[in-house]
């Protein structure tokens, strides 16, 4: 099913809007991912295409119908809460089976339908089990069964992983994408890590303040941040900022002058400060980069493969990754470096990426008014 939000708007007080005249094209059968932090309307989006809210103004549609005023059970939508809000006294057959019983689908047939939900997500075995028989991953699995087994044609996944520990939520993430797949359904996932939704969706919606800052493919997001605020939230560990000014094509860089292309350049004003981003593996250890950059090792966190190694660049501090058998002391001096095409610049009045590349790639639907 394709959803269109149209030039949405929702405020729970006078003062400001929770969604911001948003608008957000969502195709069938994509798995798309509304990313940001705590306040920033993307559960509140989630529930209004789930219409638990209705938006104040604008348009929300389903195959192009408009569905403001139609009511949840009838939007053909499934949920899956953070809590897995299952039925203590029922079994996880019973669990599953619940919603077609209230669509009073006969009982065979509402059987079968539940035992092969139940082994899609691989519960076949725990059928006559109480929930409090079960772990966090299995509870998690009844709810998922339990919203996919009413066949629905949009799955709205509302923080589903928060409560789980680091090795089920990676089962899970595979689980759920893997279903998605399967089924082609068209699924929303609301979360605030940055690493589900890299590692789920197929488009994600960078949300703050209510509003969508860029919506695109995963490598887009991380490849071509269209401003400061995404180039922050994307990526682990997160991108290196430091100081800079950009005046004409040059860039001034600590001790550096650096000379940029102006075709690299969506800029033509006058002298500005600017934060330089660089992601930790674009920096080398040595001095063979166009952009070189003295510090002291500051902390050095192994992480198996290899190392992440924390260095303090005067009040900054910048990662960059080494190989495992390079050893690195706390107090060494090191001189990193990168190349000048592996370097983001974003105005530091507004945020804006000043590089070309990400302007014209970038992807976002939003209306402002």
């Amino acid at each position: 099913m394709k959803i269109e939000l149209k030039n949405i708007c929702k405020s729970f007080n006078k003062k400001s809007n929770t969604i911001d005249h948003m608008s957000l094209t969502i195709e069938d059968g994509e798995f798309v991912a509304l990313l940001g932090p705590s306040g920033c309307g993307k559960s509140t989006t989630m529930l209004m295409i789930a219409g638990i809210y209705k938006p104040d103004s604008g348009e929300i549609y389903f195959d192009g119908q408009l569905v403001n005023d139609l009511e949840p059970k009838d939007r053909n939508i499934g949920m899956v809460f953070q809590s897995y809000a299952l039925y203590p006294h029922m079994t996880v057959l019973e669990n599953i089976a619940f919603p077609l019983k209230q669509q009073k689908v006969p009982k065979e047939e509402r059987i079968e339908r539940a035992k092969q939900a139940a082994e899609m997500v691989q519960l076949g075995h725990l059928l006559d089990r109480k929930p409090s028989e079960l772990s966090g991953g299995q509870q998690q699995r009844v709810a998922l069964a339990r919203a996919i087994v009413k066949k629905p044609k949009v799955l709205l996944l509302d923080e589903p992983m928060s409560n789980l520990d680091a090795r089920l939520k990676i089962e899970m993430r595979e689980e759920i994408s893997r279903i998605q797949k399967e089924l082609g359904i068209t699924t929303i996932l609301v979360t605030h890590d940055q690493e589900e939704a890299m590692t789920m969706a197929d488009r994600i919606a960078v949300m703050r303040d209510g509003k969508i800052i860029q919506y695109s493919t995963p490598m887009e997001l991380y490849n071509h941040p269209k401003d400061y605020f995404v180039a922050q939230f994307i990526g682990t560990p997160p991108m290196n900022f430091l100081k800079g000014k950009l005046s004409n094509n040059q860039l001034r860089l600590r001790n550096m002058t650096i000379e940029l292309d102006r075709k690299w350049l969506d800029f033509d004003g006058e002298e500005t400060d600017v934060h330089v981003g660089i992601r930790p593996h674009d920096l080398k250890l040595g001095n063979n980069g166009d952009i070189r950059i003295r510090g002291i090792v500051h902390m050095v966190e192994p992480i198996g493969h290899s190392q992440i190694v924390n260095v303090k660049v005067g009040n900054e501090q910048v990662r960059f990754f080494v190989e495992p058998n390079i050893k690195m002391e706390y107090g060494r001096e090191v001189e990193i470096s990168a190349d000048i095409s592996a370097i983001h610049l974003f105005d530091k009045a507004t945020g804006r990426s000043l590089k070309k590349d990400s302007v014209n790639q970038g992807q976002i639907e939003e209306l402002v008014s």
